[in-house]
């Protein structure tokens, strides 16, 4: 879920850096047609030889620009959160912009199957001993716990007693988006992702913050800017 990039996962090994633009596209090329792969199969069952035989090559060809399927992998990661990135524009939001943006992301991932596919099958994949993207998703929901509780706290002016409420809120937050995805993924006209993210953000902030949410006298944030 999200858009935001993990940290580092302490690897050693870097893709070559093709010098021609038809080395460079070869490369892209391949990228892409690894990403519908393990998108597909997982990368234990997404072989080396199909994506070759995709992209033209032979399985030397694509170690040559990749030195190994486990680096490939982790340039497929890479280039997502690339994509992601971009999307977000410069700077992260914070508080309540950071919560539409979750809404947003949502949303979005609505018009991406493919990336949402990859990512809901390699998450699950990576809790298996000594899968190459084990550290990706360490890290990557280590962020988000990070990202989501400091803008839950910023929304709902969460006092240092609470704070941990907050962390468990976003812990929900992530859980819901995550399995959101795979219930699209299975029955995409019976589930709406971001509607769904919508009420599940609003029930906590009303929750950790009822006197700035919840019903009653006094202004309340314009609903409408979530959905």
């Amino acid at each position: 879920m999200s858009n935001q990039p993990a940290g580092g996962s302490g690897r050693a090994a870097t893709p070559r850096t093709p010098r021609s633009p038809e080395a460079r596209k070869r490369q892209r090329d391949i990228l892409h047609i690894a990403t519908d792969a393990f998108a597909a199969r997982g990368y234990n069952n997404a072989s080396l030889a199909e994506i070759a035989d995709r992209a033209g090559l032979t399985q030397a060809g694509v170690l040559h620009y990749f030195r190994s399927k486990a680096l490939l992998l982790t340039s497929v990661l890479e280039l997502r959160d690339q994509t992601d990135i971009e999307q977000l524009g410069p700077g992260r939001p914070h508080g309540l912009e950071f919560l539409r943006h979750l809404v947003d992301t949502a949303l979005r991932n609505a018009e991406r199957e493919g990336i949402v596919r990859l990512y809901a099958v390699l998450s699950a994949e990576s809790v298996t001993d000594d899968h190459p993207a084990q550290d990706y998703f360490r890290d990557r929901y280590e962020g988000l716990r990070a990202f989501v509780a400091d803008a839950l706290r910023e929304a709902c002016d969460v006092s240092d007693e609470d704070a941990k409420k907050a962390e468990h809120a976003a812990n929900a937050v992530i859980a819901v988006m995550d399995g959101l995805q795979v219930q699209w993924l299975l029955a995409p006209d019976a589930v709406d992702m971001a509607a769904s993210t919508d009420l599940v953000v609003m029930a906590l902030l009303t929750a950790l913050a009822p006197h700035k949410f919840g019903p009653g006298d006094g202004p309340k944030p314009d609903r409408s800017a979530f959905l």
